[in-house]
């Protein structure tokens, strides 16, 4: 791939996973959640988190202490995070402490909210549709196409993984994200199976750890 295309394709992945990242920013009632179908969970998420990103400058210009209270507070309930972080470390999961899983999950936490908070000052005037719904709300694991339009490029193909929550008042969950064919925990699964391979799981904590606190810095 060549860097002009590579820079693209990490361009949309970091829009799209802003999308994924933000697509709580708007406030979901249990008992709403629960009723809700995946294609609506996901029309209605996606247009709360755009108007609330272009309503907020704080958040568009990407104040990560903000974003990370968001995050915890709005984002997590939507999300399975568990799921995300076991499926973006593999196999390696199965043999990690309760600790090691806890630093994982947080660092890893960590990675995509900075990481992705520089993409927020790409949001303008992007508009979400989603594509009529294929699969069955009976169940337990659903596909949701959508696409991105606006912000003067192409349009984006957006599509989200749900899975049923196993209570049944907790809805649906995002747990994986493409853009443009490009499945957000697949790529991270590639980079961090390297880092595991070469160093274990103490090794990736700590490559989280050094990376998150270089993003960091101002």
């Amino acid at each position: 791939m060549n860097k002009t295309l590579q820079r693209r394709t990490l361009g949309r992945l970091a829009l799209g996973s802003v999308l994924l990242a933000g697509a709580a920013l708007g406030f979901v009632a249990p008992a709403r959640a629960a009723d809700e179908t995946p294609d609506a969970l996901v029309t209605r998420l996606s247009s709360d988190v755009l108007d609330t990103i272009k309503a907020d400058k704080s958040i568009k210009s990407g104040d990560i202490d903000k974003i990370m209270v968001l995050v915890d507070t709005k984002i997590m309930p939507n999300v399975d995070f568990l799921r995300m972080t076991a499926s973006a470390v593999g196999p390696a999961w199965r043999t990690a402490t309760p600790e090691q899983r806890q630093r994982l999950e947080a660092e890893f936490k960590t990675l995509l909210v900075r990481t992705y908070a520089g993409a927020l000052n790409q949001v303008s005037d992007q508009t979400v549709t989603v594509r009529p719904f294929r699969g069955s709300t009976d169940d337990k694991e659903v596909l949701v196409r959508s696409e991105v339009r606006g912000g003067g490029g192409d349009p984006v193909q957006l599509d989200y993984r749900l899975v049923k929550a196993p209570d049944a008042a907790g809805g649906w969950k995002i747990y994986n994200i493409n853009v443009m064919g490009v499945w957000l925990v697949d790529t991270y699964r590639t980079q961090f199976a390297q880092q595991i391979n070469s160093k274990g799981i103490d090794g990736l904590i700590a490559a989280l750890a050094a990376r998150n606190k270089s993003n960091g810095r101002s």
